[in-house]
């Protein structure tokens, strides 16, 4: 299969895409535009993913600390179980820890279960919040499993460090519970990381060729949303950072010849073919009306993501070839905040 085989965008108005490939079956999930629920489609194609129904398995709470702003699931097959990693906040709200830090949200990392052989129609249940050490906002936890040993990537705030998020690495002792202390791999440094927003977020991780590429979006989420890369041999340990190596430039960015800007918060599948997939969001347009927080056209695309003599090709991201809305339609609900950037 060739990129141009896959229909974009493949689900219309889901922002930080997650698709998991189980069998012969697609899984794809992501955040909602009013952020209150996660949602579950299924489908046998990539392309039939946005006329899949889309199932709600869980909803937020009428209060407490999962009672807002649900960002970012992401769903996971960890030793024959399933497992939604999500953020949620109690308030919504940002908040300046002290002076001089940027405002950030309230957001921490959650965690769903399900033990059914069919996450769509079983049973999901709350393991609750994932400790990773202290708490500040974190949000944007991915999971892989390297030698039968599984491991947790996010993205947190540390008041010591300027910016909003880094990323963090640590080994779990069971899918909701770290086993050791969080690992920080990357802050934002670079340029093309501290645009509007000085934030490392939104990882991914892909097993490849003898390869570990931990992928993730830095910068504001606009056109200057973009990806960057962390690079590992497989035979490394994965919590050591001097094993990872930083792309000083992005390998994804918004391409204004095609009409997509701010591609980013991905993730990685595969095709019928074995090919490796690239899933990102991304918008059709610049000029954004009103707060870019309820804006829902980040739409979930992918494409093909080639390897050459080992080392993957990003390329630039393909034109759409569905058509896409392109005004806001979703509004936040009453009593929501109203968020600047």
């Amino acid at each position: 299969m060739s990129e141009d085989l896959i229909p974009n965008p493949i689900v219309l108005q889901r922002a930080d895409p997650c698709v998991l490939r189980d069998g012969d079956q697609y899984y794809f999930t992501g955040s909602h535009p009013r952020y209150d629920r996660i949602v579950l489609r299924r489908a046998s194609r990539l392309e039939d993913l946005q006329a899949a129904e889309e199932h709600t398995i869980w909803v937020k709470h009428d209060s407490g600390p999962q009672s807002q702003l649900i960002w970012a699931p992401e769903i996971h097959r960890v030793n024959g179980a399933w497992y939604v990693y999500y953020a949620a906040s109690p308030t919504g709200a940002p908040s300046a820890d002290e002076p001089g830090t940027a405002e950030t949200f309230n957001h921490r990392v959650y965690v769903l279960e399900c033990t059914d052989a069919d996450p769509i129609t079983g049973t999901w249940v709350e393991r609750g919040q994932v400790d990773t050490g202290w708490e500040t906002f974190a949000l944007d936890a991915t999971s892989f499993v390297k030698d039968g040993v599984q491991y947790l990537v996010w993205a947190q705030q540390d008041l010591a460090i300027r910016g909003n998020s880094n990323l963090y690495i640590a080994r779990m002792a069971n899918p909701w519970t770290l086993a050791t202390p969080a690992v920080m791999l990357t802050k934002p440094e670079y340029d093309w990381e501290t645009r509007v927003f000085w934030v490392n977020e939104g990882p991914s991780v892909l097993q490849r060729d003898g390869r570990l590429y931990l992928s993730y979006s830095a910068s504001g989420t606009g056109i200057e949303y973009a990806m960057g890369l962390l690079t590992a041999d497989a035979d490394a340990d994965p919590l050591d950072p001097a094993a990872w190596t930083k792309s000083p430039e992005p390998v994804f960015t918004s391409d204004p010849a095609v009409g997509i800007y701010g591609p980013g918060h991905n993730s990685f599948t595969e095709n019928e073919d074995g090919e490796t997939v690239l899933v990102y969001h991304a918008r059709t347009y610049t000029e954004i009306v009103g707060d870019p927080l309820w804006e829902p056209n980040r739409q979930a695309c992918a494409q093909v993501l080639p390897f050459v003599d080992g080392e993957p090709v990003w390329g630039t991201p393909v034109p759409l070839t569905r058509p896409a809305p392109t005004s806001t339609e979703v509004l936040p609900p009453e009593g929501m905040p109203q968020l600047t950037a």
